[in-house]
Parts: structure tokens; C-alpha cells; sequence
């Protein structure tokens, strides 16, 4: 795969930012998003929007972040370092995703702004643990991914938001449309969680056509952070300039290489790995 290119030796980096809750696990979340920004060649920004209790096994439990002090994360980094996009993950609340969405507005990032914005709208994690309030989801429908370049649901959050169950290409389509008429400028339905499937197929819409992007279904049950790690990788694409279909390309074939080189960890699901990357430096092709 062509792989980002690495900024020189004590050259500043592209910067992205990632609004989102950390993984005390280090599998998902913040620590997820940071690892892929690293191994892109990408200085990784943070705006911490929860403190979740996790392992291998599950959540149990987190803690928000006061909605004020998220947006002042934001607004603090991006008017001293500046960055090339954005993107978010679990706001946990109402309070966050409203103090989130003002504060993108006021700096830039997303909606009509010059900054591209990936929304990963989390709902729960990978074991079924809630990580977003209920009634936070019509905020995330009206106020969140209305402002998005990009929004990357895996199926149960696309479920959640659009009530529309994917099952085959028809439904992905119909749930991809439902998405778009939030207000994205694309909208994905990724294939990943369809285990029937020995292809994993993201399917990407932005109100006129359908991109698809498939790779060979990798069977294995370390597979904890892959949402964050693509929806991670499309923002360190956009923020090189990538146009969205590409970016979403590039993230796709990173995915499958951090599937590929996932390792076992504790004694439940263990992480995605973009270390891959190590050995093969800046080559363009490994």
C-alpha cells in the first residue's frame, strides 16, 4: 500500500486532533487514535471528552469530562498549534456533543470550515457497553454529524442513529442514504461487523454516488479499536490534502494491516496494530 509520507527529521509534523474518551486498555479511544497519528507521521492532538474504566473485557464504567473544559482543549490548541482536521469519538453526553459542536463551529473545523471533521459516532463499545447516554443520540443525529466531513458508524451505531438494520447491499445503501440526509458531506457503512461475509466491504455515499471500498474478511477476534484506527487514518489522510475518497482509501488498507499484525492482549479482545508500520519505515510500498 503507499503509506503517508513521513515529515523529515525535526520538520513539524501535520497535525490532527482527536476529541474523544481514553481506553485505560490502550486498545481504543484516544490511545487507538494517537498510535495511528504517530505511525502516520501525524503530531497528534487531544481533547480528552471522557476517562473510561476498561480492559480486554469490557468498560466499567466512566467519568466526563466537564463540557466547558472539553471545549477549551480545543479552542487552546487549535488557535496556538493549528491543525489539518479533526475528528471525534465518544462524547459520552448532550452537554459534550452541544459544547463540541460550538466550539468546531468557532475554530473552524467542520461544516462549512476550511478544517475537514470525522465523526465517529460511538455509541458502545465493541463488547456491548454504553458509551453514550441514550438521550444523546438525537444531538448526535442534529448537532454532531450535521457538521461532518466524513461520519464513520460501525452497524449498531448506524442502527441506532438511522433504525435501520444492514443485513445486505440494499440495506447498507438505504442506511448510507438515511445517513446522508443528516446533514454529512459523505457518509460510510462500514462492513466490518457483518461477519456473514468473507469480505469486508465500507460503503461510502455523498448524495449522488456509492464508492466501494472491500478488502478480504481477516478472521480473528483482536479487532478492539478498528473504528477508531480507520476513522483516525481518514483524518491523517485529509489533513495531507487527500480528497475524501481517497483518504477513505488509504484508511481502508491501513485497517487491514492493523487487523493483520492485531496481537492477543489480556484475556479478552485484543487491539488493532498499526506497529506494522515500524519495519517497513518510509517505504511507499511494503
Amino acid at each position: 500500500m503507499k503509506l503517508l509520507p513521513l515529515p523529515a527529521e525535526g520538520q513539524t509534523p501535520v497535525r490532527v486532533l482527536t476529541i474523544a474518551g481514553t481506553d485505560s486498555g490502550g486498545g481504543a479511544g484516544i490511545q487507538a487514535d494517537t498510535r495511528t497519528m504517530a505511525l502516520c507521521g501525524v503530531h497528534a492532538l487531544v481533547a480528552v471528552a471522557a476517562v473510561t474504566v476498561q480492559n480486554s473485557v469490557g468498560v466499567s464504567g466512566f467519568h466526563e469530562i466537564p463540557p466547558q473544559i472539553v471545549a477549551d482543549q480545543v479552542r487552546s490548541v487549535v488557535n496556538d498549534i493549528g491543525i489539518g482536521a479533526a475528528k471525534t469519538g465518544m462524547l459520552a453526553s448532550t452537554a459534550i456533543i452541544e459544547a463540541v459542536a460550538a466550539v468546531c463551529q468557532e475554530v473552524g473545523i467542520g461544516g462549512d470550515g476550511p478544517i475537514p471533521l470525522v465523526v465517529d459516532p460511538v455509541a458502545a463499545s465493541m463488547h456491548g457497553d454504553p458509551l453514550l447516554h441514550t438521550e444523546a443520540l438525537d444531538a448526535v443525529r442534529h448537532t454532531l454529524i450535521p457538521l461532518a466531513t466524513v461520519v464513520t458508524p460501525n452497524l449498531d451505531e448506524v442502527r441506532l442513529i438511522t433504525g435501520i438494520h444492514v443485513d445486505d447491499e440494499d440495506s447498507a445503501r438505504r442506511a448510507a442514504e438515511a445517513l446522508h440526509k443528516l446533514g454529512p458531506k459523505w457518509a460510510i457503512v462500514k462492513g466490518g461487523h457483518l461477519r456473514s461475509s468473507e469480505y469486508s466491504t465500507d460503503l461510502l455515499f455523498d448524495g449522488e454516488k456509492f464508492l466501494e471500498f472491500t478488502a478480504p474478511r481477516i478472521t480473528t477476534g483482536n479487532d478492539h479499536g478498528g473504528g477508531d484506527t480507520l476513522a483516525a487514518a481518514i483524518a491523517c489522510a485529509l489533513a495531507h490534502g487527500y480528497p475524501v475518497p481517497e483518504a477513505v482509501e488509504f484508511a481502508k488498507e491501513w485497517t487491514y494491516r492493523c487487523l493483520a499484525a492485531s496481537y492477543d492482549l489480556g484475556a479478552g479482545h485484543g487491539p488493532v496494530s498499526p506497529l506494522w508500520r515500524l519495519h517497513h519505515g518510509a517505504d511507499t510500498h511494503p
